[in-house]
């Protein structure tokens, strides 16, 4: 059974943002890693035991940002990514957020729309891959 928990074991987190994101997506290793993770709260998804995925939660004032979503390929198609963006926005509205906000890779924009977001932005390029900024009313 996978588990969310809220972690400081930053190591386990970017471990699978390296996996994801910089082995196998090609993000370069400057633009993955920023001075955002010190102020952010983190989510670990825990398969016995097992880290096979994360997320990083950001809130300025009543406004909250899910980034850094990735789910190690073994665990991709079991709702382990829904149910980190369920749990961010939980812990966002939790957090005094009346709104969630995420950069989405293009070809993910489907995923997110199931979960009620709707995009609000133009195609931007972030790392060298296409994203759209993508929002919903917590």
């Amino acid at each position: 059974m996978t588990e969310i928990i809220e972690t400081t074991d930053l190591a386990a987190c970017h471990a699978l943002r390296r996996a994801v994101f910089i082995d196998e997506q090609g993000v370069p290793e400057a633009d993955e890693w920023d001075d955002l993770d010190g102020e952010a709260v983190h989510l670990l998804a825990l398969d016995a035991g097992r880290a096979v995925g994360t997320a990083r939660l950001l809130h300025r004032g009543d406004i909250g940002k899910i980034g850094r979503v990735c789910v190690l390929k073994p665990a991709r198609g079991t709702g382990l990514g829904a149910a980190l963006i369920a749990e961010g926005c939980t812990r966002l509205r939790a957090l005094g957020c009346t709104s969630a906000k995420l950069g989405a890779q293009v070809h993910a924009i489907p995923f997110y729309e199931k979960l009620g977001f709707t995009v609000c932005g133009p195609v931007y390029d972030d790392a060298g891959i296409p994203h759209r900024d993508m929002e919903k009313p917590l």
